[in-house]
């Protein structure tokens, strides 16, 4: 694809919304809804090898195809990243290269040569985080014993005990279970080969004092090996890990969605897979055959070769679409947008799922992100969609669908105001200091973009006042200093701005509030001398890297819609925005976008929505157009 730049100097703002409209109007399916891939990094990729490895049903033909996409996104130094242009990781890199090594790879081969030798002079395996050393525990390249436990016995604890499952984040929650069941079989299927060209003199362990938490869960981890040490004839023990296994196993059986996946994401879907395994479910039984089936529709095979989505995303493309074209000037009963609805309102989530644990007595209505995830609606996909179908010609079935999310929505408003993801209040400090929990969010605290979407939906049509009114406020207190906020599942405080702005003028925040006016000046103080904007991935742990970066299609939009709902559409700032989205269109309607800009895990885990790209600068555009 190429860009249009000065070949077509006449080129306007209307001529890019019309290709870039019809472009997503082509990419609807004939059910009515949208899916971009979500790309993510290579430990997706190497941790399907590693599973099927363990489960002794590695294809020849299969690990090939994958490891020539892995090889494909290793970086000039021999290392692999997390993320598009981002530095070296340690435990992505060990984890790709075992990858490659079971694809049958050379040890002496310059690209593995290159990794071996970045990861012993980076710490070896000894570095890598838990989950890494768990992957290599099961293949029998560590040792069991050197990780922190994590018993069943979890699973016994009451929902209102301290650590209970329920403390964690859904997506936490459900790996946590499965790996509970992993960690008290301590599973060893070696590689047929060795490791030792990784690995490095292990680092002196510290031990932090007993007067701070992190000690005192060392010490608790330290009291929890001596209870897996246990014989297996003391009879408390073994009847009590047997109550705790059966109710874990009841669990995930529980969860399995009908798809055959759980949670929709890929890291429960592989350890419940290896948890049942171990439980004593042979690979024939539906429960297996129906996991592996979801899994493969995880799959993208192409002449880059074979690679794997962590999760997919239609319900959220599908709002996000509608919205899109929306403001792109169709008509809310073109069929398109009729389509979209009716799809969007059989998905509704009728049944209840693990939120219903702290709101036992409220109806169940929102929607997942997912084809299939009934177990856990969230608030961002829910809120985006009732924007969405007030888009679309209005029918009583979506406007039964809207009323019955927003009073569910409603329910789930944190106790300061704001909304998570998932959960209410799910926002324990202690589940984070556990020595098992070194990688990624665990907990699901109220965010600024996700309360911000719900503010947007409310404003729109909710005669909560008390509620809108809270929300506002929780989200004036987020709010920094310098005038942006901080974007959980988006890069970063582009789009947390981006999100927050336009949600409260929605609201009656008047556009000359001098809180509006900081944001408007953070917006315009970091654009790029193109007239774009970008923000890169290190802004999550270098404040150096807030709101800058390479431009990209998505972040310009962010940026955009912020500063054309503060009615600055005829600023400086807005049309050098317009003009760079209009000059870096590519030739079929969409933008090239090979950054990534949504974050799953800030830092940890980051995503690139290949829909991202042609979704939201249709809203920025259709909108600067509009005014």
């Amino acid at each position: 694809m190429t860009a249009v730049t000065d070949a077509a100097p006449t080129r306007t703002a209307s001529d890019a919304l019309d290709a870039a409209r019809q472009r997503l109007l082509a990419l609807q399916t004939p059910d009515g809804w949208w899916k971009g891939e979500l790309q993510t990094n290579v430990t997706m990729d190497a941790e399907d090898l590693m599973l099927r490895h363990f489960l002794g049903r590695l294809d020849p033909d299969l690990a090939a195809a994958t490891a020539r996409w892995i090889r494909q996104n290793q970086r000039p130094d021999g290392t692999w990243a997390t993320f598009f242009g981002g530095p070296p990781d340690l435990s992505t890199t060990v984890e790709a290269y075992v990858a490659l090594r079971l694809a049958g790879d050379a040890i002496d081969a310059a690209h593995m040569e290159a990794a071996s030798g970045w990861v012993r002079a980076h710490g070896g395996i000894a570095g890598t985080r838990v989950f890494t050393r768990i992957w290599l525990a099961m293949l029998g390249q560590w040792d069991w014993e050197s990780l922190p436990v994590l018993p069943p016995e979890i699973m016994l604890l009451g929902p209102k005990v301290p650590l209970n499952v329920y403390d964690f984040a859904c997506w936490a929650r459900q790996t946590v279970v499965a790996l509970s069941v992993v960690m008290a079989f301590r599973p060893r299927h070696a590689l047929p080969f060795g490791l030792d060209e990784l690995r490095a003199p292990n680092p002196p362990a510290l031990r932090h004092s007993l007067r701070t938490r992190a000690g005192l869960f060392e010490g608790l981890d330290r009291l929890l090996h001596r209870y897996e040490r246990l014989p297996a004839w003391f009879k408390p023990r073994a009847a009590l890990r047997r109550v705790a296994l059966g109710k874990a196993e009841r669990w995930i059986l529980q969860r399995q969605e009908a798809d055959g996946l759980w949670g929709g994401i890929q890291p429960p879907v592989v350890y419940s897979i290896i948890a049942l395994h171990l439980l004593g479910y042979p690979d024939d039984h539906p429960v297996l055959r129906a996991a592996f089936d979801g899994l493969e529709k995880f799959s993208i095979h192409d002449d880059h070769g074979r690679r794997l989505e962590a999760c997919q995303s239609p319900v959220w493309d599908t709002a996000l679409s509608v919205v899109a074209l929306a403001d792109a000037g169709i008509p809310p009963d073109h069929p398109a947008l009729s389509a979209a609805r009716d799809w969007l309102v059989q998905e509704e989530i009728r049944v209840r799922g693990d939120w219903s644990v702290r709101r036992p007595d409220v109806a169940p209505s929102g929607w997942a992100f997912e084809f299939e995830n009934d177990n856990y609606p969230d608030i961002d996909d829910t809120a985006e969609v009732v924007l969405a179908l007030r888009r679309a010609a209005p029918s009583p079935a979506a406007d039964d669908a809207c009323d019955r999310a927003v009073r569910w929505t409603l329910s789930l408003q944190c106790r300061e105001g704001g909304w998570g993801a998932f959960d209410v209040d799910n926002d324990s400090d202690l589940v984070a200091a556990l020595p098992f929990c070194d990688f990624g969010e665990v907990t699901d605290p109220p965010s600024a973009d996700v309360t911000a979407h719900v503010v947007e939906m409310l404003a729109e049509g909710s005669t909560d006042a008390a509620a809108l009114s809270r929300a506002v406020g929780w989200l004036w207190a987020q709010q920094e200093a310098d005038g942006s906020w901080f974007g959980r599942w988006g890069v970063n405080y582009v789009y947390g701005t981006g999100a927050a702005v336009p949600a409260l003028l929605a609201a009656g925040v008047s556009q000359d509030d001098p809180r509006i006016l900081r944001a408007v000046a953070w917006l315009e103080d970091h654009q790029n001398e193109d007239g774009g904007w970008g923000e890169d991935l290190r802004s999550y742990v270098d404040p150096e890297w807030a709101g800058r970066g390479e431009s990209t299609a998505s972040q310009t939009a962010w940026a955009l819609l912020a500063l054309l709902a503060a009615g600055r559409s005829d600023t400086d700032a807005v049309i050098r925005g317009i003009d760079w989205l209009v000059r870096n269109q590519t030739d079929d309607g969409t933008w090239d976008e090979p950054w990534f800009t949504g974050t799953g895990f800030p830092w940890d885990f980051s995503i690139n929505y290949h829909l991202y790209r042609l979704v939201w600068p249709i809203m920025a555009i259709g909108r600067y157009v509009a005014s």
